[in-house]
């Protein structure tokens, strides 16, 4: 008979937090100290991972009987009594530190979940109120009764509110539960196994009540990761079992993942309840497990569910789940799938049993990046191993480093053929400059920049440059780079194309580079040439910088050149730029216009015609009758109406005449009175 097609969940069974806690009683079992163990609750949510530790001598105790027990120490015993994952109240761990004190053969360990510990202090540091007179509000997502949230409430020292749900939560600002000023700064937090679609849903409402909210997102990494996979296995299996404690937050919250996507969802504590429950027809059947589950539990469900015996061939139950989360250690580089992103961070699941933390500045150097646009949930991405904390259950890890192990070859490579690198100036340093290539920091002493010595090298910053690799220190995968030598190669380049393909004639777009008192400094592309001041206009001009300034863009001729001494003489004015053919082309005798008198002499008056060609109206020709001075009839600046009466090239001068459109004027009745 064809048997099930099994997969159990990577992260199946005891999270961290569990997993430090059982380790730390294991612990203190095997050394045989002789003292009392007690554990305050059940250490975990299984009841028979607890019945083995009854076994062993592992007592449970309450609140009201810690006193009761340091007092036995007295004759001459000792009492050691852990505190579970979950976490006490504030309270209760003011008690046991004042126990220790007063009983010396009295201690206790503390094994609450690093993350349990974090909200604890999230409560406490946000317990004062944003404004004077204001009293500190508390928002917790998660079960009121649950014991590591009666913990977290303890350590806020305002009004604390708790829902499970984010229907819940709405119905209480609604009914006005918990006040809803806009100007309110609640403190927001989640319990760490609360289920990430309300945990959401909670947020979308507080943020458009709470606009100054304080939103801590404090669900656990591994929960995330734990829920994340149980929905995928649970779109892809005809059944799920999820194993885990009744009492479980956690498993609870896995079998309502599940439920939503696999209507054959089961939930077991205990082997044994698996009897009549899967169906007899093969089928793909998934096993996910609450954190307060032991992996020989999982085990036992797996072999019972499975028609199939392993043979030395194949792999072991043991083998398979140790395969499945593989260790980490510092400097490996993993690939890594995104569980959850923000603008601020990116969490990986990196098949291991700790989650990477990608922070913005371990991805790239550009500040401007929205991580929430550039990634999805699902991206893989190579990151590099920076450090591994088993305590908090997270890798810090770099995207940027990754990059650079895979791409320093190409630095390396650079250097040996002496090509060509295109980068970023990312900041200007001690003397010098930064680019940053592939995670790498390529310095650039400010003598093989291009900005003059004493100049303000900050002007490089922001701008793509291409530079060469001059120097390698491959202990830090660091490189030293010359922008100056690489412009000077494509300098020495743009030359050698320039004067191949240089001739008389030839038109150029340059930038005035330099002046002097005789002319201007033309970069046509690599090369300058020499633009005289004469050349510049067809009207004389004092020096070059009355009309051009440094970075003037203009086209420019060849007029000469020298390839020996690599000198180039360049040409600007030409004949059909000049004013007198500019003028023949737009004016012609007879033509009516007005014109702008500019001077006046005794002989008559000159007025500007263009900009470069004036006119003289004759003293005769500026009225009917006789006028004596021009200056009694015309005013310097004063339009007045001409004719051109005649225009002599040779002389290149043009006479103008008021007297003649005069004239014209009186003439006009008699030509009507004949006329009848």
């Amino acid at each position: 008979m064809k048997a099930h097609e099994i997969t159990v969940a990577k992260h199946a069974g005891f999270c961290f937090g569990v997993k430090r806690a059982t380790d730390m009683i294991a612990e203190k079992l095997a050394a045989a100290d002789g003292d009392r163990v007690y554990t305050l609750g059940k250490l975990i949510h299984n009841d028979t991972y607890n019945a083995e530790l009854a076994a062993k001598g592992v007592c449970v105790t309450s609140i009201d009987e810690l006193e009761a027990l340091a007092r036995d120490t007295e004759n001459g015993t000792s009492a050691c009594v852990f505190i579970r994952a979950h976490g006490v109240t504030k309270q209760t761990n003011e008690l046991l530190n004042s126990l220790t004190e007063k009983y010396p053969r009295f201690s206790y360990v503390d094994c609450t979940c690093p993350y349990v510990k974090k909200i604890h202090r999230i409560a406490a540091d946000n317990s004062s109120p944003q404004c004077e007179g204001d009293e500190p509000i508390f928002i917790l997502i998660g079960a009121a009764d649950h014991p590591e949230v009666v913990g977290i409430v303890s350590y806020f020292e305002g009004k604390s509110f708790v829902y499970a749900t984010a229907e819940e939560l709405q119905s209480a600002i609604e009914n006005k539960i918990i006040p809803n000023n806009v100007n309110i700064a609640p403190v927001v937090a989640a319990q760490t196994t609360q289920k990430l679609t309300e945990w959401k849903n909670s947020l979308n409402i507080i943020k458009k009540v709470y606009t100054k909210a304080r939103i801590f997102d404090t669900i656990c990494n591994v929960t995330e990761i734990r829920q994340l996979e149980a929905e995928e296995l649970s779109r892809s299996c005809e059944t799920i079992v999820v194993i885990g404690g009744r009492e479980s937050s956690n498993t609870a919250k896995l079998y309502a993942v599940c439920k939503e996507n696999c209507k054959n969802t089961i939930c077991i504590s205990e082997p044994q309840e698996l009897d009549g429950k899967i169906p007899s027809i093969p089928q793909n059947v998934g096993i996910v497990a609450g954190a307060s589950t032991p992996g020989g539990i999982i085990e036992e469900v797996y072999n019972k569910m499975s028609e199939m015996k392993l043979d030395k061939a194949e792999i072991s139950f043991d083998e398979m789940l140790d395969s499945a989360i593989k260790t980490l250690s510092s400097g490996d580089t993993v690939t890594g799938t995104v569980i959850a992103v923000n603008d601020v961070e990116i969490k990986l699941d990196l098949g291991a049993k700790v989650t990477g933390i990608l922070t913005a500045d371990q991805i790239s150097d550009d500040a401007s990046l929205k991580l929430s646009s550039e990634y999805k949930i699902g991206d893989e991405i190579d990151v590099f191993v920076i450090r591994v904390s088993d305590v908090d259950g997270c890798a810090t890890v770099s995207k940027k480093r990754a990059d650079l192990d895979k791409n320093w070859h190409i630095i390396v490579d650079a250097k040996e053929s002496g090509e060509n690198l295109e980068g970023v100036v990312a900041e200007a340093v001690k003397g010098g400059v930064v680019i940053k290539l592939y995670g790498a920091r390529i310095f650039v002493p400010a003598s093989q920049t291009t900005v003059p010595k004493g100049g303000d090298l900050s002007t490089l910053v922001g701008q793509t440059v291409k530079f060469k690799v001059i120097e390698l220190k491959g202990q830090g995968k660091s490189a030293v780079g010359s922008i100056r030598a690489s412009a000077r190669e494509e300098r020495k380049a743009l030359e050698s194309t320039f004067w191949a393909e240089i001739e008389e004639g030839k038109y150029y777009t340059g930038k005035v580079r330099g002046l002097t008192e005789y002319g201007a400094f033309i970069d046509l592309g690599g090369v300058d040439g020499m633009l005289h001041k004469r050349e510049m206009s067809w009207k004389p001009i004092h020096k070059p910088a009355d009309i051009l300034n440094i970075g003037d863009e203009l086209t420019v001729f060849v007029k000469s050149f020298d390839l020996e001494k690599k000198q180039i003489t360049l040409g600007y004015r030409t004949e059909e730029t000049h004013p007198w053919k500019v003028f023949k082309s737009q004016y012609a005798e007879g033509d009516v216009l007005e014109v702008t008198v500019s001077n006046i002499m005794s002989y008559g008056a000159f007025a500007k015609i263009t900009d470069d060609v004036d006119g003289l109206i004759h003293v005769s020709q500026i009225a009917l009758t006789r006028v004596e001075n021009p200056a009694d009839v015309l005013t310097s600046g004063q339009t007045v109406t001409v004719k051109i009466t005649k225009i002599d090239d040779e002389q290149q001068r043009v006479s103008l005449s008021i007297r003649a459109l005069l004239e014209e004027t009186a003439e006009e009745p008699a030509e009507t009175e004949d006329a009848e």
